[in-house]
Protein backbone atom coordinates (compact mmCIF):
# COMPACT_ATOMS: atom_id res chain seq x y z
CA UNK A 1 0.00 0.00 0.00
CA UNK A 2 3.31 2.11 1.15
CA UNK A 3 3.80 1.48 -3.04
CA UNK A 4 0.53 2.88 -4.35
CA UNK A 5 0.77 5.86 -2.28
CA UNK A 6 4.50 6.58 -2.78
CA UNK A 7 3.05 5.98 -6.81
CA UNK A 8 0.41 8.46 -6.39
CA UNK A 9 2.47 11.41 -4.82
CA UNK A 10 5.33 10.83 -7.75
CA UNK A 11 2.26 11.30 -10.12
CA UNK A 12 0.99 14.11 -8.45
CA UNK A 13 4.38 15.96 -8.15
CA UNK A 14 5.06 15.06 -12.26
CA UNK A 15 1.44 16.41 -13.09
CA UNK A 16 2.42 19.80 -11.09
CA UNK A 17 6.06 20.04 -12.77
CA UNK A 18 3.87 19.60 -16.55
CA UNK A 19 1.56 22.09 -15.24
CA UNK A 20 4.65 24.52 -14.10
CA UNK A 21 6.31 23.75 -17.56
CA UNK A 22 2.85 24.32 -19.61
CA UNK A 23 2.66 27.88 -17.99
CA UNK A 24 6.28 28.30 -18.76
CA UNK A 25 5.84 27.44 -22.46
CA UNK A 26 2.72 29.84 -22.70
CA UNK A 27 4.73 32.49 -21.30
CA UNK A 28 7.49 32.37 -23.58
CA UNK A 29 5.24 31.98 -26.67
CA UNK A 30 3.86 35.22 -25.39
CA UNK A 31 7.40 36.94 -25.38
CA UNK A 32 8.06 35.44 -28.55
CA UNK A 33 5.29 37.27 -30.19
CA UNK A 34 5.65 40.18 -28.48
CA UNK A 35 9.33 39.88 -29.99
CA UNK A 36 8.35 39.09 -33.72
CA UNK A 37 5.72 42.25 -33.61
CA UNK A 38 8.91 44.52 -32.81
CA UNK A 39 11.16 42.43 -35.47
CA UNK A 40 8.41 43.28 -37.80
CA UNK A 41 8.29 47.34 -37.07
CA UNK A 42 12.05 47.50 -36.87
CA UNK A 43 11.78 45.63 -40.20
CA UNK A 44 9.40 48.44 -42.01
CA UNK A 45 11.23 51.11 -40.19
CA UNK A 46 14.60 49.49 -41.68
CA UNK A 47 13.19 49.07 -45.62
CA UNK A 48 11.88 52.52 -45.56
CA UNK A 49 15.22 53.98 -44.49
CA UNK A 50 17.20 51.73 -47.28
CA UNK A 51 14.86 52.55 -50.15
CA UNK A 52 16.15 56.58 -49.57
CA UNK A 53 19.90 55.42 -48.72
CA UNK A 54 20.65 52.92 -51.57
CA UNK A 55 20.10 55.45 -54.46
CA UNK A 56 22.48 58.03 -52.11
CA UNK A 57 24.97 54.86 -51.17
CA UNK A 58 25.38 54.26 -55.10
CA UNK A 59 25.94 58.09 -55.90
CA UNK A 60 28.72 58.14 -52.59
CA UNK A 61 30.25 54.72 -54.34
CA UNK A 62 30.68 56.43 -57.52
CA UNK A 63 32.25 59.58 -56.31
CA UNK A 64 34.61 58.14 -53.77
CA UNK A 65 35.99 56.32 -56.99
CA UNK A 66 35.75 59.33 -58.63
CA UNK A 67 37.59 61.46 -55.57
CA UNK A 68 40.71 58.32 -56.17
CA UNK A 69 40.95 58.77 -59.53
CA UNK A 70 41.64 62.81 -58.96
CA UNK A 71 38.47 64.29 -59.66
CA UNK A 72 36.93 67.11 -56.63
CA UNK A 73 34.29 65.86 -54.31
CA UNK A 74 31.46 66.88 -54.28
CA UNK A 75 29.20 67.55 -51.14
CA UNK A 76 26.58 65.02 -49.51
CA UNK A 77 22.90 65.00 -50.40
CA UNK A 78 20.09 64.78 -48.19
CA UNK A 79 16.51 64.83 -47.44
CA UNK A 80 14.73 67.35 -45.28
CA UNK A 81 11.35 68.06 -44.95
CA UNK A 82 9.05 69.91 -42.34
CA UNK A 83 5.29 68.70 -41.71
CA UNK A 84 2.46 71.18 -43.21
CA UNK A 85 0.63 73.20 -40.70
CA UNK A 86 -3.05 72.47 -41.12
CA UNK A 87 -6.33 71.88 -39.20
CA UNK A 88 -7.58 68.63 -39.66
CA UNK A 89 -11.23 69.88 -39.41
CA UNK A 90 -10.54 71.63 -42.89
CA UNK A 91 -10.58 68.15 -44.68
CA UNK A 92 -13.17 66.92 -43.16
CA UNK A 93 -15.38 68.35 -45.97
CA UNK A 94 -13.18 67.35 -48.82
CA UNK A 95 -14.94 65.60 -51.52
CA UNK A 96 -12.36 63.22 -53.99
CA UNK A 97 -12.64 62.94 -57.43
CA UNK A 98 -13.47 59.49 -58.70
CA UNK A 99 -12.01 58.40 -61.99
CA UNK A 100 -13.32 54.77 -63.14
CA UNK A 101 -10.73 52.55 -64.28
CA UNK A 102 -10.76 48.63 -64.68
CA UNK A 103 -10.20 46.01 -62.11
CA UNK A 104 -6.45 45.88 -63.81
CA UNK A 105 -5.66 49.25 -63.44
CA UNK A 106 -7.09 49.13 -59.64
CA UNK A 107 -5.58 46.12 -59.03
CA UNK A 108 -1.89 46.94 -60.60
CA UNK A 109 -2.18 50.96 -58.37
CA UNK A 110 -2.92 49.22 -55.38
CA UNK A 111 -0.12 46.62 -55.87
CA UNK A 112 2.16 49.28 -56.94
CA UNK A 113 1.31 51.13 -53.07
CA UNK A 114 1.73 47.58 -51.10
CA UNK A 115 5.29 47.32 -52.32
CA UNK A 116 6.00 50.75 -51.86
CA UNK A 117 8.23 51.35 -48.47
CA UNK A 118 6.49 54.70 -47.99
CA UNK A 119 3.30 53.98 -48.56
CA UNK A 120 2.42 50.65 -47.65
CA UNK A 121 1.77 50.93 -44.27
CA UNK A 122 -1.37 53.68 -45.42
CA UNK A 123 -5.05 51.96 -43.75
CA UNK A 124 -6.31 50.35 -46.67
CA UNK A 125 -9.16 53.10 -46.69
CA UNK A 126 -6.60 55.09 -47.65
CA UNK A 127 -5.12 53.13 -49.73
CA UNK A 128 -8.52 52.51 -51.59
CA UNK A 129 -9.02 56.41 -51.67
CA UNK A 130 -5.66 56.68 -53.65
CA UNK A 131 -6.51 54.37 -56.09
CA UNK A 132 -10.16 56.04 -56.67
CA UNK A 133 -8.77 59.44 -57.27
CA UNK A 134 -5.56 58.39 -59.85
CA UNK A 135 -6.21 59.07 -63.36
CA UNK A 136 -4.36 58.26 -66.32
CA UNK A 137 -1.55 60.00 -68.06
CA UNK A 138 0.30 59.16 -71.09
CA UNK A 139 3.87 60.46 -71.85
CA UNK A 140 5.93 59.66 -74.98
CA UNK A 141 9.65 58.93 -75.08
CA UNK A 142 12.08 61.44 -73.46
CA UNK A 143 9.07 63.34 -71.90
CA UNK A 144 10.42 65.00 -68.25
CA UNK A 145 7.71 63.64 -65.85
CA UNK A 146 9.31 64.96 -62.78
CA UNK A 147 12.12 67.43 -62.76
CA UNK A 148 14.33 67.41 -59.72
CA UNK A 149 13.94 70.51 -57.53
CA UNK A 150 10.42 71.50 -58.50
CA UNK A 151 7.59 71.53 -56.10
CA UNK A 152 5.52 68.24 -56.62
CA UNK A 153 1.93 67.98 -56.08
CA UNK A 154 1.22 64.23 -58.28
CA UNK A 155 2.44 60.67 -57.21
CA UNK A 156 2.52 58.09 -60.05
CA UNK A 157 2.01 54.58 -60.87
CA UNK A 158 3.81 53.02 -63.96
CA UNK A 159 1.59 51.12 -65.94
CA UNK A 160 3.68 50.62 -69.24
CA UNK A 161 6.79 51.58 -70.12
CA UNK A 162 9.91 52.64 -68.54
CA UNK A 163 11.25 55.64 -66.73
CA UNK A 164 14.67 56.22 -65.78
CA UNK A 165 15.61 58.29 -62.45
CA UNK A 166 18.44 60.66 -62.45
CA UNK A 167 19.87 62.80 -59.54
CA UNK A 168 21.94 65.95 -60.71
CA UNK A 169 22.79 64.17 -63.94
CA UNK A 170 23.68 60.64 -62.64
CA UNK A 171 21.45 57.72 -63.44
CA UNK A 172 20.23 55.80 -60.20
CA UNK A 173 17.95 53.32 -61.56
CA UNK A 174 15.15 52.20 -64.48
CA UNK A 175 11.74 51.21 -63.73
CA UNK A 176 9.30 49.59 -65.11
CA UNK A 177 5.27 48.80 -64.91
CA UNK A 178 4.00 48.37 -61.42
CA UNK A 179 5.94 50.87 -59.61
CA UNK A 180 5.02 54.32 -57.59
CA UNK A 181 7.57 57.43 -57.93
CA UNK A 182 7.22 60.67 -56.94
CA UNK A 183 6.10 59.80 -53.38
CA UNK A 184 8.68 61.46 -51.16
CA UNK A 185 7.69 65.01 -52.45
CA UNK A 186 4.28 64.49 -51.30
CA UNK A 187 4.57 62.52 -48.50
CA UNK A 188 7.75 64.85 -47.02
CA UNK A 189 6.59 68.14 -48.28
CA UNK A 190 9.74 68.95 -50.06
CA UNK A 191 10.98 69.71 -53.46
CA UNK A 192 11.08 66.59 -55.82
CA UNK A 193 14.47 64.72 -55.39
CA UNK A 194 15.22 63.24 -58.55
CA UNK A 195 14.26 63.81 -62.21
CA UNK A 196 12.46 61.22 -63.76
CA UNK A 197 12.24 61.16 -67.63
CA UNK A 198 10.08 58.70 -70.05
CA UNK A 199 11.75 55.97 -71.75
CA UNK A 200 9.78 53.72 -74.17
CA UNK A 201 12.83 51.51 -75.45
Amino acid sequence: MGTLRDLQYALQEKIEELRQRDALIDELELELDQKDELIQKLQNELDKYRSVIRPATQQAQKQSASTLQGEPRTKRQAISAEPTAFDIQDLSHVTLPFYPKSPQSKDLIKEAILDNDFMKNLELSQIQEIVDCMYPVEYGKDSCIIKEGDVGSLVYVMEDGKVEVTKEGVKLCTMGPGKVFGELAILYNCTRTATVKSNLC
